[in-house]
């Protein structure tokens, strides 16, 4: 069971909200994700951004939210970068509004945190690394570039079995305007409801 306040962030929202347009765009890494399901293989997938500080970091929390909201097994998601630098704090901040319980671990440069949506779950660890992090798979996984910066330096990823691109806009453009909370949380729960969308599409009442 989710926490019950992140339930209600994302309930409001309808997947006919997306257009025909965005689910082309999602529909390859619900194929990744169904052909594992149907060969009762790992599902591990690395959200990749340039910095790992903002989308990355939202798409991965949300979508391994969503692959436990529907029961969907041994899925596994990460965020990585081209680029190491650190959780921008505003993303913690509009996970915990949304929620989500988050745990500063660490201080520093490129602090740890702990972002748990469920209290019998593993939280999710999130802060700031490259592609090729100890951290991360090495293979077999879906590499889901979450902006166009990242997709177009990184044409190929080492290790990738798929290599989807499915970019959002970017936050940071309104930080530090009267906007910015307002619009961490729209590109929030737009992923989280793109999420919801891909694992809901799941189907498990496999032969």
């Amino acid at each position: 069971m989710l926490f019950s306040d992140i339930e209600a962030s994302f309930s409001g929202y309808n997947h006919q909200e997306i257009s025909e347009d965005r689910k082309a765009v999602l529909q390859p890494l619900i194929d990744f994700i169904q052909t594992k399901v149907e060969n009762k293989q790992p599902v591990r997938i690395n959200f990749i951004c340039t910095h790992n500080s903002r989308r990355s970091h939202l798409t991965q929390v949300w979508a391994q939210t969503m692959a436990k909201n529907y029961n969907i097994p041994d899925v596994a998601c990460y965020s990585s970068g081209t680029e190491t630098t650190a959780l921008f704090p505003k993303v913690a901040e509009t996970l915990e509004n949304t929620g989500f319980k988050v745990s500063r671990l660490s201080d520093g440069e490129n602090p740890i945190y702990s972002i748990k949506f469920a209290d019998n779950e593993l939280p999710i660890i999130a802060f700031s690394k490259k592609l090729d992090s100890e951290f991360n798979p090495k293979n077999g996984f879906a590499a889901v570039m979450t902006c166009s910066q990242a997709d177009g330096a990184c044409p190929f990823v080492v290790g990738a079995e798929k290599r989807i691109p499915i970019t959002f806009e970017d936050p940071k453009i309104f930080d530090n305007t009267p906007q910015q909370s307002e619009k961490y949380l729209e590109r929030s729960m737009q992923i989280a409801n793109e999420m919801n969308y891909v694992f809901m599409t799941i189907n498990q009442n496999l032969k």
